[in-house]
């Protein structure tokens, strides 16, 4: 049983494909080669006091974890861009490297997903990174790839986005569990009570899933509760494989939404780990594989996050019409305006995923919602 109407449910799916529109999305940042498996993004966008926009993400080049991370570059730059023209143009105005991101005994391989987040005191920067020097678990051990690591996540917190470059990496969240074992991309979600949701994706050791999980960071503390590690159970149909949230997104209170308070959570998924070889003569249709994901969208009632209802149940909601449709990593933030501006990797003709953007006005928005 569905936990809304389905007049609103449809309300819904309507404002979630016109603010993820595939057609009118423009580039944002792109990748530092126009082939496949080089990409931008992974990170979200915010508008801090002064009304500047920041959007961060990592740059990935070509690598395989079967040949070792060691072997290649893949993600070697985390990187964030501002605008102080509402997003019309954009400045590089933080770079990090690998080796910027080390902990003692710890060298990090591969930086992933990242989440930027204004705190009251100024910043905080949450990045994952896959690292040598941690392991895998007590009877586990020779399931670790050569020249592979484990994924953790670490908090860097300043005055400033300009900050960030000096502050120290502090890991937040690391798991020993083969289950749940790699810990990543990170997202949050502000609670009006002011506490912090540290949500992230989770892998077993044997790779063979995407998985959803978070934390919580009451109001006025510092540390975070023990994480709950599969709340969102992976789908039946075209996100079997994975379902790796990305982003929680509050409806405006607009019409019947003004008194039912729902959020949107957007999420990857896919068939399978690998590209599949189909049926010459079946219906062709992207499936989604690992780094080639395809978009999936949920709903939440009242910050509910023990239930969540799909709206993309039997199919993907979001597909690039390049490339191999992959579009993945959706963030969506409400500026002070009303507006809702979207960020996402989207797959292109040349199988590169540049960070891609598309702006709802809140006019837009008042009349999907009314």
């Amino acid at each position: 049983m569905s936990i809304l109407p389905p007049a609103l449910e449809e309300r819904l799916t309507n404002l979630a494909g016109a603010l993820i529109d595939q057609t009118q999305a423009r580039i944002l940042v792109s990748p530092q080669q126009a082939s496949s498996g080089f990409w931008f993004g992974g990170g979200n966008m915010i508008e801090d006091k002064n009304g500047r926009l920041h959007v961060v993400g990592r740059y990935r080049n070509h690598g395989d974890s079967r040949t070792g991370i060691t072997a290649g570059e893949r993600g070697l730059e985390l990187a964030v861009f501002s605008s102080g023209n509402d997003g019309e143009t954009w400045d590089k105005t933080l770079s990090l490297s690998k080796s910027d991101l080390d902990l003692p005994g710890r060298r990090v391989l591969s930086i992933e997903g990242s989440a930027l987040h204004q705190s009251e005191t100024g910043v905080e920067l949450f990045v994952s990174t896959e690292k040598d020097g941690v392991g895998y678990p007590t009877g586990f051990e020779d399931h670790l790839k050569p020249g592979t690591g484990v994924w953790t996540i670490e908090r860097l917190a300043a005055d400033s986005i300009a900050g960030l470059r000096d502050a120290q990496p502090a890991t937040v969240l690391q798991c020993n569990d083969p289950r749940w074992l790699h810990v990543k991309d990170p997202f949050v979600y502000a609670r009006s009570n002011g506490d912090l949701v540290l949500l992230f994706c989770s892998h077993p050791y044997c790779w063979s899933s995407s998985n959803t999980g978070y934390a919580i960071r009451r109001a006025g503390e510092s540390t975070y509760s023990e994480p709950v590690y599969d709340f969102f159970p992976r789908g039946f149909t075209w996100d079997v494989a994975m379902t790796r949230g990305t982003c929680i997104m509050d409806v405006p209170a607009i019409g019947a939404f003004r008194e039912t308070p729902v959020s949107l959570m957007f999420y990857d998924g896919g068939e399978s780990l690998r590209n599949l070889d189909e049926h010459a003569t079946a219906v062709m249709r992207p499936r989604g594989y690992s780094c080639e994901e395809i978009g999936g969208v949920a709903y939440l009632r009242d910050g509910n996050l023990a239930r969540l209802e799909r709206l993309s149940k039997h199919q993907p909601s979001f597909v690039s019409p390049m490339g191999t449709g992959c579009s993945r990593y959706i963030d969506v933030l409400q500026t002070r305006s009303g507006d809702l501006l979207a960020t996402w990797q989207q797959s292109q003709h040349d199988g590169s995923q540049p960070l891609v953007m598309h702006r709802l006005t809140a006019a837009e928005i008042a009349s999907l919602l009314n």
